[in-house]
Formats: C-alpha cells, sequence, structure tokens
C-alpha cells in the first residue's frame, strides 16, 4: 500500500493537489509541515501532523518539522475570528525549545539516511529579509484579488472584527516558505490541516510562478468529536503532550473517555496498528462495546508514543485502583497506593479544620476543588461528590478527621473522572 493509500483509509486526507500521488511514487520527496510556536509545549491537535511527518518518514521520504519563529510574530487568519495577541521573541525563543525537545521524541532526526528528518526554524530566512525586498520578489507574483479569494480571508473581512493588514499578508509569509524550501531544500510537498489549504496553495502558486517549478500538496480534516465539543479539550483546558501540562495519567484518561464513535475513527487516525488488526478491533468491540476495547488500546498506543511504556503502566495502575468496582472502598487502597498515585491532584489542607469539622459545600470551596461555594453545592445536589467513595448526600454533611484514610488522606472524586487527594497537614 502506498502511502496516500494508506492515509486515505486511515481518513488523513481531505485535498490532495493533482499530481502529488505520482511525485511521492515517483522519487523520495522532501514534505513540511509548520508548527505554530505560540506555547512551549504541542498539544493533541499537534499529533496529526506530527503522525503525518512519521508516515511520510516510515514510507522512505524526508520530513521536515518548520516551527514558525517569524510566522509566530505575525499570526494567521485561518481558523481565528479575531486577531491573536503576537509574541515576544523572548517567549518564542523558549516555545521554539520546548516544541524542538518535542518532536524529537517522535521522528528519527539523527539517523545518517536520506530520510533523517530535519527542523527548520523560518526566523533563519526572515530576518533578513527586508519589507521593500519582500514585496518587490514576493508580493509583485500574488495579486491582491487571489489573496481575498481565500476563504480564511474572506471570512475575516466579513466580520465585524476585519482583519488587519499584518495577518492579510500571512499567506504570503507561509508561501515564501515553501518557495524558500523548494529553492534550498529541494522540498516539493507541504502538508497540514483542511484550515490550511488557502495558505498552502498560496506557497504552491509562488513556486510556480517565480521559478516554474511544480509543487504538491495535501490537507488531512479536523478532527472532530461526536458530541460536538472540541477536540483535545477536557475540563481542565487542552490535552497537552508535556508531562507537567498534562500528566501521563490525565493523557491517557483522554483516550480512555472516547466516545464509541470518536474512538472507532480515532484508532485509524492516531495510531499505526495496520488494517486488518484495527478491522479485528472494532468487531470485537462492536460485540461488547461496556469492554471499551477501543478506548483501551487507544490509550495504549497514543500513551506509549507520547510518554513511553513506564509512563503508561503508572497510568493504568492508576486507573485500575480509583476505578476498580471490586474493591469500591477506599479504605482497601493502602497508603503507598495513595501516596504513589501519578496524575491526580494533590491538594495540602489544614488538619485543625478536620478536627473541629467543616460543612462540605466550604471544605469543597476552600480546598479549591471548586472555584465557588455556589458551584460545590450544585454538584452535591447533582450527585456528583464522592469522598472516599461515599457519595455526599447533603451540603451540610460534616467533613472532619474521622473520615480520613491512614489517619492523613481524602479521596475526592468530582463528577466521573476527576481525583483530588487532600493531603491533612
Amino acid at each position: 500500500m502506498n502511502l496516500i493509500d494508506e492515509l486515505r483509509w486511515r481518513g488523513l486526507i481531505q485535498d490532495i493537489m493533482p499530481g502529488t500521488e505520482e511525485q511521492l511514487l515517483k522519487e523520495r520527496t522532501s514534505g513540511y509541515i509548520g508548527f505554530d510556536p505560540t506555547s512551549d509545549s504541542l498539544h493533541i491537535g499537534s499529533l496529526v501532523p506530527i503522525l503525518l511527518l512519521v508516515h511520510l518518514q516510515r514510507a522512505g521520504h524526508k520530513p521536515i518539522a518548520l516551527v514558525g519563529g517569524a510566522t509566530g510574530m505575525v499570526g494567521d487568519p485561518s481558523g481565528k475570528s479575531q486577531e491573536r495577541n503576537l509574541l515576544s521573541e523572548e517567549v518564542l525563543r523558549l516555545n521554539l525549545e520546548g516544541i524542538k525537545k518535542q518532536l524529537r521524541r517522535f521522528l528519527d532526526f539523527d539517523s545518517k539516511s536520506l530520510t533523517a528528518a530535519e527542523m527548520v526554524n523560518n526566523y533563519d530566512w526572515f530576518k533578513e529579509l527586508g519589507f521593500l525586498q519582500f514585496i518587490r520578489d514576493v508580493g509583485k507574483h500574488i495579486t491582491v484579488n487571489y489573496m481575498m479569494s481565500k476563504e480564511s480571508v474572506r471570512k475575516r473581512i466579513d466580520s465585524d472584527a476585519g482583519i488587519s493588514f499584518t495577518e492579510f499578508t500571512y499567506q504570503l509569509i507561509q508561501g515564501y516558505d515553501f518557495y524558500w524550501l523548494y529553492q534550498n531544500k529541494n522540498c516539493k510537498l507541504q502538508m497540514g490541516g483542511s484550515d490550511q489549504w488557502g495558505n498552502i496553495t498560496t506557497g504552491s502558486e509562488l513556486i510556480r510562478r517565480k521559478t516554474g517549478g511544480e509543487a504538491f500538496a495535501f490537507t488531512c480534516p479536523l478532527i472532530t468529536k461526536a458530541d460536538g465539543g472540541k477536540f483535545g479539550k477536557t475540563e481542565a483546558g487542552n490535552v497537552w503532550l508535556d508531562p507537567v501540562k498534562t500528566t501521563p495519567y490525565h493523557f491517557y484518561q483522554f483516550w480512555l473517555n472516547a466516545a464509541d464513535s470518536d474512538a472507532e475513527k480515532w484508532i485509524k487516525i492516531f495510531t499505526f496498528l495496520p488494517q486488518n488488526e484495527i478491522t479485528n478491533l472494532i468487531e470485537e468491540h462492536n460485540s461488547d462495546q461496556s469492554k471499551r476495547i477501543l478506548q483501551k488500546r487507544l490509550g495504549k498506543e497514543l500513551t506509549i508514543f507520547v510518554h513511553g511504556v513506564e509512563e503508561y503502566l503508572k497510568a493504568v495502575e492508576t486507573t485500575e485502583k480509583l476505578f476498580n468496582q471490586k474493591n469500591a472502598s477506599a479504605e482497601l487502597i493502602t497508603e503507598e497506593d495513595l501516596k504513589g498515585m501519578d496524575g491526580i491532584v494533590h491538594i495540602d489542607y489544614s488538619k485543625e479544620k478536620l478536627v473541629t469539622g467543616i460543612d462540605a459545600v466550604s471544605f469543597l470551596a476552600e480546598t479549591t476543588i471548586f472555584p465557588s461555594k455556589g458551584e460545590a453545592r450544585k454538584m452535591i445536589q447533582n450527585g456528583g461528590v464522592s469522598i472516599n467513595r461515599h457519595k455526599i448526600a447533603t451540603t451540610d454533611e460534616i467533613i472532619n478527621d474521622k473520615k480520613l484514610l491512614h489517619q492523613k488522606y481524602l479521596l475526592v472524586q468530582k463528577g466521573k473522572k476527576n481525583y483530588y487527594l487532600i493531603n491533612a497537614k
């Protein structure tokens, strides 16, 4: 199966430029994807572009990861309803370092083979490029009519927020990236999310008009969730690849809590499992969805891919201790188990207050498990709070030191998935 066929059955192709498949079959091809340096960590929304580069390398081609040190100073209007804040050079530098470190986990940069991955920063070629030179050598090749025909630009022009000249020119800057890589790295392919199609085609058009050469491209669909929620978002915010920002346990839980319809799509998109194995997993899952076979395999493959086997095993161990209904009583969890649980939130709290006793609503607000007493009260009334696996029945229930596990801990559950370990000091 060739690369494009492989990506198609996985659901990773949306738009593709004519001749792209033939180019990849004809010769070893360098292809690139850009990464936005707005944070010092990538999140799971970045997994698809990472996986595209990995697939490209595995198929015998050369992946190039472009980190946008220059474009990060400008802002991309694609998929944005309003202007975003611009970043300082110092913040960008720190973000670039973090992203580079993460990308090295997934791609082979050190191999001496012709398919070794390469990382580039577009600031390196933009820092010496003056404004007059840019509008003379780049701007004259792309008409305003062409730029305004792009959907991302049209939407912003028609909106109340409008679009600044800075973001309007973004497609020229990204287009110049493709041109520069074509000229200096023999890069003939650009990949990205479907919202980048307009910017990508501007690059291929610039290459055609400036050099008479031919460049290629394809995009993948933007990942969605069955419930309409934004992919990669949880109650706590983004699911990051950095274990400090999102623990391996919470990372594992994200995949474990996927809806069945999402899991069936995502097992193809986010893993490297072969087609016949995925088909068998889907059939096995559908025969008894309560076993959550797809979700468990997704969690395993992705947690190992991002964090390694050891962290995956820790995440599974914590999950079993927290959710194992055979030993539902928290009193059966040892002190070592409680202290060793990775991924749950640890909070220190005054033991003195527990000696005198405190009502549940005040306790939940003071520990910051809930941002306000009102929200804590509402969740208790809806049956969504448990302490030591015993549901809090009324808002005036007293929390005291008699409830402490091993004379030190309280295990608080908020909703179905959020656990907090209170350490009474």
